[in-house]
């Protein structure tokens, strides 16, 4: 499948290409392809990607690499912040990896963005890949140079722009994730065809079955989809000065439920819940027809996404909202959905519209 490779490309600031593959078994020659062979590594996994797919990796790495390390930090978003990132500081200088090396994030979206980070940051910047293991990861956070990690709950409110050299997609992995953990990664794809591709997003409604089989080639084309939709709008907005805001569909709401949830909610889930407000208001405002809004929910349901949220104070998800790395000037950047498959950004959204659209999913 190496020749069915996606570029991301941008004059003067980046290219790299996102390998679409079956297994592990290319990692090597994908090295070479890339120039990047003969250097030493430092493979970053949590403890779970780790134990299911660490050594295949590094025995594979290291057929073209000098050597390959491993830096294997607790599972779970609570440990995506700057103490783990300090944690791979210490290992790496303890290694003496020097500005040639290369780390490589090995799991889904949370090791993406902290191995990202540490790279942007360490010895003022050094290479890394992705081999993004998740649904969530592969079709989102693995593709646009966005790094980052939490800090004190807030959701990538510490982070940089730093674009991988190179991104390798083993679709099988999908295949062992928990049906939640998939179900998470669907939130992101559903957003993805909300965005700006009515027909991708009627795709994934009608696919439903086959995708819940597990069928491979339906995957692989879902995947790719949202990969190129992305890097169209990172090629065009690589540092998020306009239209890659409209990635955030969602995201302004579901942030805030992920955080007063203390992360109990997978973000993906959380998407979910922001897409259900997101559309809410946009049909209070007439952008959204009841029948398109009832699709969003449908669709969202069908992949095991909640519809509704408990425990939580609608006045209390506003206040949060307004803590969000999305503010400009006061004002709250706010993705509509104008019908399915196109968004608009706008700051001139009410506490009482979104109010409306967070009781939506509070009960």
């Amino acid at each position: 499948m190496a020749e069915e490779k996606l570029l991301v490309k941008r004059n003067g600031d980046f290219h790299y290409p996102i390998y679409f593959e079956e297994d592990f078994s290319n990692l090597s020659q994908v090295l070479r392809d890339e120039q990047m062979e003969g250097r030493r590594i430092c493979v970053v996994a949590d403890s779970n990607t780790a134990a299911l797919y660490g050594e295949a990796v590094q025995k594979e790495l290291s057929m073209a690499a000098a050597e390959v390390l491993m830096f294997v930090f607790s599972a779970g978003e609570p440990n995506k912040n700057l103490d783990t990132v300090k944690d791979l500081y210490r290992f790496l200088i303890q290694h003496e990896i020097d500005r040639t090396g290369i780390l490589a994030a090995l799991g889904g979206g949370v090791t993406g963005d902290l191995t990202g980070f540490g790279a942007a940051t360490y010895l003022r910047g050094i290479d890394f890949i992705q081999i993004p293991t998740t649904l969530l990861a592969q079709v989102d956070s693995s593709v646009g140079g966005k790094t980052g990690v939490d800090f004190e709950q807030y959701k990538n409110m510490v982070g940089a722009f730093h674009q991988p050299r190179l991104v390798y997609m083993n679709l099988s992995t999908l295949k062992t994730l928990p049906p939640k953990e998939f179900s998470c990664g669907m939130g992101e794809v559903i957003k993805t065809g909300l965005i700006c591709d009515k027909d991708f997003f009627q795709y994934v409604q009608n696919c439903q079955p086959k995708v819940s089989q597990m069928d491979l080639a339906v995957l692989a084309s879902m995947v790719r989809r949202c990969c190129t939709i992305k890097a169209g709008v990172v090629e065009r907005d690589p540092r998020e000065k306009g239209e890659r805001a409209l990635l955030n569909l969602g995201h302004t709401i579901g942030h805030a439920v992920e955080k007063l949830k203390d992360f109990q909610l997978l973000h993906g889930q959380c998407v979910g819940l922001g897409l259900i407000a997101a559309g809410y208001i946009s049909m209070q405002r007439g952008l959204l027809t009841v029948s398109e809004y009832e699709q969003v929910c449908s669709c969202c349901a069908s992949y095991g996404l909640p519809l509704t949220v408990s425990g939580l104070d609608p006045e209390e998800v506003l206040s949060a909202t307004k803590k969000d790395k999305k503010m400009e000037r006061g004002h709250i950047k706010f993705i509509f959905m104008d019908g399915l498959g196109k968004t608009f950004i706008s700051t001139d959204l009410t506490d009482e519209e979104m109010l409306a659209g967070i009781r939506e999913i509070c009960v």
